[in-house]
């Protein structure tokens, strides 16, 4: 990193950037959010692991990285840290994809779990217990529990991607921006709607997981130490909330006139 820069923040940077664009900054920039690209890196490697390196990774986020500077809008966009983030997760998502990454026996698997749960939640009128759907699914709680966390990273990235989808460069949390198209904007409000309502209908300890992964960026890990839990425990935690998300979304959010997003989660 430059001297001449150790004064500046770095949203002090992103400014002068954008005001000058200037490749000095540009640079400062992209090393100041190196550490950023290998967290986050470290963290998807169970999706990727199979067909690539970390290395590969990190070398084409830091691409993304050099082309997000260049796209961030500090009057419109999130923090950057959070814009840049939602960019890395989307680069390893469409590489996941290209690549059909998940088994098909663990495909398999999730599908009928995600079947059993909407069947259930229908026939409720709500999120059936793990209980309820081992019972459905003729398996025991153990085996259940097992085929969850091994859905962990799938609901991850499904949700993520769909979420990406609909709102766009927009953070989930963040006000419409004023120069999209009415219906785009409608279309928005509406998936920040049921996504609030979704979470909303989650049991408390799912809630503190979401905002603790997502909000605070913490690691399971991490998160496993503050709630006094093991990390497992954690991981099958957020994988539920994950798949009770995706349902509610499935159920009340009309995709492009059409209550089938199968195709996108």
């Amino acid at each position: 990193m430059s001297k001449e820069f150790d004064e500046k923040t770095s949203e002090q940077l992103l400014e002068e950037y954008g005001r000058t664009g200037d490749q000095r900054i540009k640079q400062e920039i992209v090393l100041r959010y190196v550490y950023l690209i290998k967290s986050i890196a470290i963290q998807f490697r169970g999706v990727y692991a199979s067909f690539a390196q970390v290395e590969d990774i990190v070398n084409e986020s830091i691409i993304v990285l050099m082309n997000a500077v260049d796209k961030y809008k500090p009057e419109k966009n999130a923090k950057f840290e959070t814009f840049i983030s939602k960019r890395l997760r989307g680069l390893i998502i469409d590489i996941a994809r290209k690549q059909d990454w998940v088994p098909r026996n663990i495909r398999k698997e999730l599908k009928e779990i995600d079947d059993a749960t909407k069947i259930l939640y229908d026939k409720l009128g709500r999120y059936p217990t793990d209980q309820e759907t081992a019972d459905y699914l003729n398996i025991n709680i153990d085996k259940y529990i097992k085929l969850l966390a091994r859905s962990n990273i799938y609901n991850l990235i499904s949700l993520d991607y769909f979420l990406s989808e609909q709102a766009g460069e927009q953070n989930i949390e963040s006000l419409v921006s004023h120069d999209m198209l009415p219906e785009q904007r409608m279309e928005q409000q509406e998936l920040q709607k049921v996504l609030k309502e979704g979470i909303m209908q989650l049991k408390k300890n799912e809630q503190i997981v979401l905002s603790l992964y997502y909000r605070k960026e913490l690691k399971m890990k991490e998160i496993a130490e503050v709630m006094q839990l093991s990390k497992p425990r954690i991981s099958q935690i957020h994988a539920r909330a994950l798949c009770k998300l995706r349902v509610y979304i499935e159920k009340n959010y009309t995709l492009g006139g059409t209550d089938d997003v199968s195709g996108v989660l």
